[in-house]
């Protein structure tokens, strides 16, 4: 009888791929490249810039294999390289910032993310409104408060994770995210919205 093989870790491949197997590394990116390519896309507001962030952040990684001794895992080693390559970008544009696209890629997943309202176009309408404020509201806060909102509030990730992505205390993480929430509730009550009241 043949037993299925079972499916290799993460660590696992990245060993398989120091050892010189290319189609382990594409199976790690496979499994990565779609968180890898929203968190850059949150944190960059621009697919195509996005794009390019998630493929360096590959290859990057792909050249420094020899130096990931498996003491956290390859998904926190992604998440920092992308994070660090989205805030180069980022700070390397704004002496030159171009004016805030209204076709913001991250609206996208937030529209999404919630109930569908194709029976209410005037909801939908204001729904949108408030999430373009937010994100602008986001756009406002400190790279280091953005950063760590989006990887607990938008990607979902546990303050434990978060704390090992960014090399911070989970305490810290925790207050950080109290702080984010708190500036964007600020931000968005002086345009005279009410999330808590939105109903969505």
């Amino acid at each position: 009888m043949m037993m299925t093989k079972p499916t290799p870790s993460d660590r696992d491949l990245i060993e398989l791929a120091k050892a010189g197997d290319t189609n382990a590394f594409g199976e790690l990116v496979r499994r990565h490249q779609p968180r890898i390519h929203r968190l850059a896309v949150h944190m960059l507001r621009d697919r195509s810039e996005a794009e390019d962030v998630a493929q360096e952040t590959f290859i990057r990684a792909y050249q420094a294999l020899g130096r990931f001794d498996g003491r956290s895992e390859a998904y926190t080693w992604f998440y920092r390289i992308t994070i660090n390559l989205s805030l180069n970008r980022i700070r390397s544009r704004k002496t030159s910032r171009a004016s805030q696209d209204t076709d913001d890629p991250r609206l996208d997943g937030l529209m999404t993310d919630r109930r569908p309202t194709s029976g209410d176009p005037a909801g939908s309408a204001s729904r949108k409104q408030l999430y373009q404020t937010l994100c602008a509201g986001i756009d406002e806060l400190s790279d280091t408060l953005r950063t760590t909102l989006i990887l607990v509030c938008i990607d979902g990730r546990s303050h434990e994770d978060v704390a090992a992505i960014l090399g911070a205390p989970e305490g810290t993480i925790a207050w950080r995210v109290h702080e984010a929430r708190r500036k964007l509730k600020g931000f968005l009550d002086a345009r005279g919205f009410d999330p808590e009241g939105d109903g969505t």
